[in-house]
């Protein structure tokens, strides 16, 4: 009963720290009038990027086969991707709550043209939902890998099957592509969304080869004809 627990616990608190990331960026994130003024930016924005590079270290480490299996020698191997999801939520809410207020903002556009914006940002969190949907979120966070285990059946594989259709044929990585519609939509750039949004964006943009280098040895030469058919890895038209 306690593993299940902890697999649950750590899927709520992923969906906690997804939500007071949303907080963050839409509410914490949304001070500032003085447009085109960033003076006193380049520290905390450069402090913000180390901050967010702890994070993105610990999803990157753990995406590898070695440090899976070093960590499912220390807990049974059906609670290794729980482990994965309560430190990520954990170190995911510092980033948000540590951040240091970048001042300034960039740009600033008004109604009505700012609805195109939101439209851009709603375009987002469809995509997002839509490729998370497919991935099945609780096999991602480990819940089924208990289950299983509860059930005395061999343990899923923390990664989902190999998604071709739906969101997946415009790119590869729909959730990241969702990712960076959300972000850079905002009508309302200040300097700490626009900091946020272009400091984890490189880092997805970086980490889809390493990431893909694993999709190979996963599902060998069908992700090899996959990634033929869906040229585009999350930028339509540019990346």
């Amino acid at each position: 009963m306690l593993p299940l627990v902890f697999a649950w616990l750590g899927a709520a608190a992923f969906a906690g720290s997804i939500a007071y990331f949303l907080f963050t960026y839409f509410v914490t994130f949304a001070g500032g009038t003085d447009v085109g003024s960033t003076a006193g930016s380049v520290v905390p924005a450069a402090a913000n990027a180390v901050l967010f590079s702890a994070f993105a270290l610990h999803h990157s480490l753990f995406a590898r086969a070695r440090v899976k299996n070093l960590v499912a020698g220390i807990v049974p191997p059906a609670l290794e991707r729980p482990v994965y999801a309560w430190i990520a939520s954990a170190l995911f809410v510092i980033v948000c709550a540590a951040w240091r207020p970048v001042p300034g903002v960039v740009y600033s556009i008004p109604p009505p043209w700012s609805w195109a914006g939101y439209a851009v940002q709603a375009a987002g969190i469809l995509f997002t939902f839509l490729g998370a949907r497919s991935l099945d979120v609780l096999n991602l966070a480990g819940v089924r890998q208990v289950v299983d285990s509860r059930r005395r059946e061999s343990p899923r594989a923390a990664h989902a099957p190999l998604q071709t259709g739906g969101v997946y044929g415009v790119v590869r990585h729909p959730v990241y592509f969702g990712w960076t519609l959300l972000v850079f939509g905002a009508p309302h750039m200040t300097a700490d969304r626009f900091t946020f949004a272009l400091v984890s964006t490189i880092y997805l943009a970086v980490a889809i080869p390493f990431e893909e280098r694993g999709l190979d040895d996963t599902f060998g030469p069908a992700y090899n004809r996959y990634r033929k058919q869906v040229r585009w890895r999350m930028l339509p038209g540019l990346y």
